[in-house]
């Protein structure tokens, strides 16, 4: 429909060359020159899997170190007590607590980016599903969120570590960085994150597994990636 986008997005769409299938380097490069915010906006990724969510076995989540971060800073909450609530403290969390963190969650007080949680209060924390798995926020032993070894995963998350699931439509969105990252930056980051999407492939999956790969600034047009050669990326 014309008319929806402004002049710039317009302007930024026309370098991309209608139905090409860019290298990596190429669309990491041309999704940062497409930014078209003020502000340092994030270069995200879709990977659009082979998959059928709504089958348990189908199901793709797991996480990722990216290697240079993701450029912002994330607030992080820890669930646990006795002695891991001084460990989670002292490991740079940003909230900690027990059953009165899970009675702040309740009362709709959700001030964190990430959170985690040691396996013992689990039955607490699963109080907080409805409202917390929507937002992605829900601790979960397979994405290395449930843990006893609570410093290490704030560490983790501190140092770049980004949780990624396929949402109901079989696509996976993660920020691998920023626009003002240099190319090798994005191009480790990016490499990271496919390469743990691959190791993630459930035995269930038939069929090409990486479907669709598409890069983007905030805001600003998408640029469709060879699969293949993303699939082949190797994390450095």
């Amino acid at each position: 429909m014309p008319g929806r986008h402004g002049k710039k997005y317009r302007e930024a769409a026309a370098a991309i060359e209608n139905g090409k299938l860019y290298a990596p380097p190429e669309a990491l490069e041309l999704a940062r020159r497409t930014s078209l915010t003020k502000f340092d906006a994030s270069i995200e990724a879709h990977v659009r899997l082979g998959v059928d969510p709504r089958h348990a076995d189908q199901m793709v989540r797991s996480s990722v170190v990216l290697p240079h971060g993701t450029g912002k800073t994330r607030r992080i909450a820890v669930f646990a007590q006795g002695e891991k609530v001084r460990e989670a403290e002292e490991a740079g969390a940003d909230i900690v607590g027990g059953e009165d963190l899970v009675k702040k969650v309740q009362e709709g007080v959700i001030d964190f980016d990430v959170a985690l949680a040691t396996p013992d209060v689990m039955g607490l924390v699963g109080r907080l599903g409805k409202l917390l798995g929507p937002r992605g926020l829900m601790p979960n032993p397979k994405a290395g969120t449930v843990t006893f070894d609570i410093a290490r995963a704030i560490r983790d998350v501190q140092g770049g570590r980004v949780e990624f699931r396929v949402d109901r439509f079989g696509i996976i969105h993660v920020a691998i960085g920023k626009a003002s990252f240099d190319d090798d930056k994005l191009r480790d980051n990016f490499a990271a994150l496919m390469d743990a999407i691959v190791r993630a492939k459930p035995q269930a999956a038939k069929g090409t597994y990486v479907r669709t790969v598409t890069l983007a600034a905030t805001m600003g047009p998408g640029i469709p990636v060879d699969p293949v050669l993303a699939s082949r990326l190797n994390a450095a």
